[in-house]
């Protein structure tokens, strides 16, 4: 678990040293950074995710790299979805969470996997449906 957090942490410093861009496997694709609050512990949690921005709205995909669990932040986003804020590029705000279901959500992820093709392998690996969320930003 700690390899996994390492490479996060990593990741975190170099979104917020380089206005949001990360290099390495994630180069050219939009990354955020999603505060949440901990769906038991109340903690606050840091995770660096790959989005899809879309109008008004960023969607980010519970993939877990396709593990077959979803990650903590999805429970996180469930337990406490009027409390999540994202950084992404130089900006900071706070977005409301929901999760995308049914023909939308299918219709979400088969776009995602165009831009970023290793969202279909996840989709593959995992043997259960990526959760989608999506992250609006409030006034």
């Amino acid at each position: 678990m700690s390899e996994m957090r390492d490479f996060n942490q990593a990741i975190i410093e170099e979104f917020r040293a380089n206005g949001g861009k990360v290099g390495g496997g994630f180069e050219g694709f939009p990354v955020l950074l999603l505060h949440t609050k901990g769906a038991k512990s109340g903690a606050e949690r840091l995770n660096p995710l790959v989005c899809l921005p879309k109008g008004d709205v960023l969607y980010v995909f519970a993939s877990k790299g396709g593990a077959p669990t979803n990650p903590d932040w999805y429970y996180n986003l469930l337990a406490h979805p009027g409390d999540v804020t994202v950084e992404l590029g130089s900006a900071t705000f706070v977005v409301t969470a929901s999760e995308i279901k049914g023909t939308e959500r299918d219709e979400i992820y088969a776009e995602q996997v165009t831009h970023f093709p290793g969202f279909g392998e996840y989709q593959e690996k995992a043997g259960r449906t990526i959760p989608v969320m999506a992250l609006h930003r409030k006034n």
